[in-house]
Order: C-alpha cells, then structure tokens, then sequence
C-alpha cells in the first residue's frame, strides 16, 4: 500500500513537472523573441502559471503528511531542508547574473524551504488545515495592504504591487494551499485502502516516466532551464 501511495504522489508531481516545462519553454521562446506571449499580463498564462504553482504544493502539503504520519525524523528533514536552502540560493545567483534588475529572492524554492519548517507545526492538526489553509488562500486574493509593500516583508504577500522578479511565491496566498495539502494527505492518505481514484496498482509502464519525472523533480527543476536556454541561445543567440 506504501508503494501506491508513493507512486500516485510522485506521479501527480510528475504531471506539474511535465507542465512546468512546458510553460518555460514557451516562456524562453518569447524570451528569443521566436513568439509573442505577455506571461505578465495573459490571464491563460497566468491561470497556467498558477495551476502548477498550485499542484506543486498541493503535493508539499501530502508529502509533508506522509513524511511525518509516523514523526519526524530528523536527519532526513534537515538533509532535505539544507538541499532546498542551497538550490534555492543557486537560482537567486543565477537569476542574477541573467536578470539583475529581476532576480529571484524568494521563489518557489525559497517558499517550499520555509513553509516545510512552519508546516511542522501544523501536521497534527485536520479540519484547522483545511480552514486555515482556505482563510489564507481568500486573503491572498482578496486584501492588499501598502504595509507589506516594503521590502522587508514581500515573503509575506498581501502586497498592492507585484514586485519586480522573476519568481514570487508568498507566503499568503500560498501556504494556503500546502495546508490543504495536509488536510488532502491526512484525509486520503491516512485510510485502508486508498480511495480508487488513487489507486494506482503497481506502477503501470505508461506512468513511469512521470512518477520517475515526479521523484527527481528538484533535479529537473534546476536543471531544465539552463539547458533549455543554453539550446535556444545556441539558435538564435
């Protein structure tokens, strides 16, 4: 039973892997000038956008359940925190060196490093996840406040103004959704047996290489874009 848990988990991070390639390589092309795309501005491109941001951690929430449904243990958490800390301060020294008027100072990796540390405080709870986390989600589309403008506090959310990066992730509306991962991981995946929708038997052939996509999804986070760029730089650069 542990094994198809892990293989639907890894096979729906696999999808948002799959989509999130998708998404920046239409993003480098419009970077090329090879289409003409206002990722800024489109509502497509920003539901899309958000789609994904959103299945990513849906699935931090789960697997942050899973994780922790038998306690913490420590060594592999801390590894696994440290790992995201030191991808997270790559992408910002990347971004930059690409986009120094826009760099990344608190992305997706940057967001999923700190909302594992506060998540823990919440792993215990059920039906205050699920509140909590739809509360956060309504503030984050809904209150604005020139407070959370300054720059102190943009990891925050709440602010009036989109700031000027590449990649923003806030807390609020965001850790919205990895609550409601949690409330989603303890009511799904906490029961004998796993709801059929869930229960994928084994791991089919036709879903192997998203479940494998899903399982190295850091890797092929952080290494997708450069080579993507690095080939579009070498065709039309």
């Amino acid at each position: 039973m542990s094994r198809n848990r892990y293989v639907a988990v890894d096979g729906l991070r696999g999808i948002a892997v799959l989509l999130m390639v998708i998404y920046h390589f239409t993003f480098d092309l419009n970077y090329f000038g090879q289409v003409q795309i206002d990722f800024y501005n489109d509502p497509l491109w920003l539901g899309f956008r958000a789609l994904i941001v959103t299945m990513f951690l849906g699935l931090v929430g789960i697997s942050l359940h899973l994780a922790t449904r038998h306690g913490v243990k420590r060594t592999p958490f801390a590894r696994r925190l440290l790992l995201l800390i030191f991808n997270a301060a790559l992408v910002s020294a990347g971004s930059y060196l690409v986009f120094p008027e826009s760099m990344i100072y608190f992305g997706i990796l940057h967001f999923i490093a700190v909302a594992s540390v506060v998540g823990l405080l919440m792993v215990r709870f059920y039906w205050l996840n699920l509140l909590l986390g739809v509360v956060l989600v309504m503030m984050g589309l809904f209150m604005q406040h020139p407070l959370f403008d300054h720059p102190m506090l943009h990891w925050v959310g709440l602010m009036t103004h989109k700031p000027v990066t590449e990649d923003y992730v806030p807390m609020i509306p965001w850790f919205g959704v990895v609550l409601l991962g949690l409330f989603l991981g303890r009511r799904f995946f906490s029961v004998e047996p796993l709801p059929r929708l869930l229960r994928w038997p084994g791991e089919p052939r036709a879903m192997q290489a998203l479940t494998l996509a899903g399982r190295h999804s850091l890797l092929i986070y952080m290494v997708h874009q450069p080579v993507l760029i690095g080939a579009m730089f070498v065709l039309w650069g």
